[in-house]
């Protein structure tokens, strides 16, 4: 007899199946797990019988895979109310960025905050989350800009996932900025990220992945490409913040290292694109730093349509340019503001959110053999996750079958 421990049943679910159309959409479903990985999903006429599993009834309520937020910096310090002012008044993120505000105005505030403000304070931007169906985040580093206060704010990422429910995957952003007592040693600083930073946090297991800012204001293709084969040696896979504010090939860059994924993305050229849809490397887009900023120019998104590149959305949680902590207000943005589809919005925070951390073979979807990491909701049709501004029709939330 095949054992199971909970079964929810009497549900429509989107099992998101890469081999299934569209949403893989279930009615008269069921989802059945036992030691928090699913063992069966699909029609409840076709589920095998489990003796003494407790039995849910959803009362006809819709499941799907819980969400997965792949891009944040949820742990800081202080905020940058006063910068979001400053943008109302007309500085521009550059304009600020260089009169010392910005990443570095964070990086003093992470610097001086201990472990148990960080916490703290971490806590209630993922407490949000949690509270929409956020089941597996990512957490990038990358305001402290210095060995210390960068496994500081990795420390407190991991001790997240400790304090609650939730599965957090860790980057270490060691090129995000250059700090102040860098200044005019660019070189330095990279060697410092790449021969001792790098193999040191690699080594401790605090990070899971190696993120960078290739930009104007930030780092150069030649400058990231340094670092990445630094990351690669010791074992980390990348990503990269990419053509956020200009191209720079960041994407094409990205591909070339075989990305997890490139972010922003808003002035990748079709040639990025092809190149990350043959690497198989995820487009991730971030509408609230668009938003937030008021940015002009749009991802590509007919692009990434055109050569089958697979799209992920976050949130990009984060003090300076998108301080959002709603995953459900993302992916209205996306649908709004970048013309994705329902569909493309769904699958962008679950299937390929997973693929975007190196998650696929685990979560992402609901098939037998992944955790179990569930999403209940009070909707009619899945359309309302991306329809509704401001109203969370989250019933329940399961993670790892619990």
């Amino acid at each position: 007899m095949e054992r199971a421990d909970t079964i929810w049943r009497n549900a429509r679910i989107a099992t998101l199946s890469p081999e299934a159309p569209g949403l893989g959409v279930v009615e008269k479903g069921a989802v059945a797990a036992h030691d928090g990985r699913i063992v069966f999903a699909g029609r409840e006429a076709e589920m095998p019988f489990f003796g003494g599993a407790e039995r849910v009834d959803c009362e006809g309520r819709w499941i799907t895979p819980g969400l997965i937020d792949c891009h944040t910096h949820l742990v800081y310090g202080g905020n940058r109310a006063r910068e979001f002012e400053m943008r109302l008044e007309g500085a521009t993120y550059e304009v600020i960025a260089r009169a010392g505000g910005g990443i570095l105005s964070t990086v003093r505030a992470t610097r001086e905050a201990g472990e148990a403000e960080l916490t703290q304070s971490a806590l209630k931007r993922l407490d949000a989350l949690i509270a929409e169906g956020v089941t597996t985040i990512e957490i990038k580093s990358g305001y402290g800009l210095e060995i210390g206060a960068e496994r500081k704010s990795l420390i407190v990422a991991r001790r997240l996932g400790e304090l609650r429910r939730v599965s957090v995957r860790t980057t270490f952003l060691g090129a995000h900025a250059l700090p102040p007592e860098f200044t005019g040693r660019r070189q330095h600083f990279l060697d410092h990220v790449a021969f001792d930073m790098i193999p040191a946090l690699a080594r401790e297991g605090l990070a899971d992945a190696f993120d960078a800012f290739c930009e104007g204001i930030a780092f150069s293709v030649g400058e990231t490409a340094f670092v990445f084969d630094a990351a690669k040696q010791a074992g980390l896979p990348v990503k990269l913040h990419a053509d956020q504010l200009s191209n720079l090939h960041g994407a094409a860059l990205a591909a070339k290292f075989d990305a997890l994924s490139a972010d922003h993305l808003e002035y990748t050229d079709e040639a990025g694109i092809a190149a990350m849809a043959k690497a198989g490397s995820v487009c991730t887009v971030l509408p609230g730093a668009y938003y937030t900023l008021r940015e002009k120019q749009a991802p590509p998104i007919a692009l990434m349509r055109k050569h089958g590149a697979r799209i992920a959305i976050a949130t990009d949680s984060n003090p300076g340019t998108s301080p959002m902590t709603s995953l459900l207000l993302a992916l209205n943005m996306g649908a709004t503001l970048f013309g994705l589809t329902v569909e493309e919005c769904l699958i962008g925070c679950m299937r390929n959110a997973a693929q975007a951390l190196g998650l696929s073979a685990d979560t992402g979807t609901l098939e037998a053999g992944k955790w179990a990491d569930l999403a209940i909701w009070d909707i009619e049709r899945p359309a309302e996750l991306v329809y509704r501004l401001g109203f969370n029709p989250l019933h329940a939330r399961v993670w790892r079958g619990q």
